[in-house]
């Protein structure tokens, strides 16, 4: 897919110092350079729109071009190194769904494989040896299965490039639509997408529990598994 521009920024929560969006596919967070629009662009729009004009919007999470779903935007300098810290914290905050091709195996799966540069390929990371690349682990879930694919709850406990995509394709189950690692073709695009989330409010300690509308691109419809988590 191509560069896209947000049109209408999908809005999840929004107060003084917090926002979170709900990112379509085809768009990068942060400027790369090249002068594509950008999710953070999009921000700063609605932000300005909405007699804000003086904030400046700064992403503390990230999501790779065709992955959608949730991104939490710091709007005061002031608390954004509490979000930060939240951000680099190992315990899970952050659940993403995952479609594979194939019978994914039943039970929760923890992937801990170091991920590194792909020497030969500077758009790819790789699964690496222990004692080399940087530690990475992942928690996988299968909660559906149907039309010979299945839907995984997935969490990060680390946050590494491509993490998600390059764990589950090191198993033999390449994301549905994810060329780069050996993924099948779809019409629907990556078939990723960050769900849900949990942060504590970083003026009131509030914990938020945000989660974007089901994305239908991905599943038709929310499977009971995961309608109490």
């Amino acid at each position: 897919m191509g560069e896209k521009r947000v049109d209408e920024l999908a809005v999840i929560y929004e107060d003084e110092v917090l926002l979170v969006c709900d990112k379509p596919a085809g768009v990068i967070v942060h400027a790369d350079g090249t002068g594509a629009p950008t999710l953070t662009d999009a921000v700063a729009a609605h932000l300005a729109a909405t007699g804000r004009a003086g904030v400046r919007p700064q992403a503390v999470q990230r999501l790779d071009r065709e992955t959608t779903g949730l991104v939490l935007f710091s709007l005061d300098r002031a608390t954004q190194p509490a979000l930060d810290a939240q951000m680099a914290s190992p315990t899970p905050h952050k659940s993403y769904l995952a479609v594979v091709k194939g019978a994914f195996p039943r039970g929760l799966r923890r992937i801990e494989r170091p991920i590194g540069r792909d020497r030969h390929d500077a758009r790819r990371m790789r699964a690496c040896r222990p004692g080399q690349g940087k530690p990475a682990r992942t928690l996988v879930r299968p909660v559906a299965e149907e039309g010979g694919r299945t839907l995984l709850l997935v969490q990060l406990v680390t946050g590494r490039r491509h993490q998600i995509r390059v764990h589950l394709a090191s198993l033999g189950f390449p994301l549905v639509g994810d060329e780069l690692y050996g993924g099948a073709r779809s019409a629907a695009g990556l078939l990723l997408h960050a769900w849900r989330e949990g942060v504590d409010h970083p003026v009131t300690g509030e914990r938020l529990c945000l989660e974007t509308a089901w994305p239908t691109r991905l599943w038709p419809t929310c499977p009971p598994a995961l309608l109490d988590r």
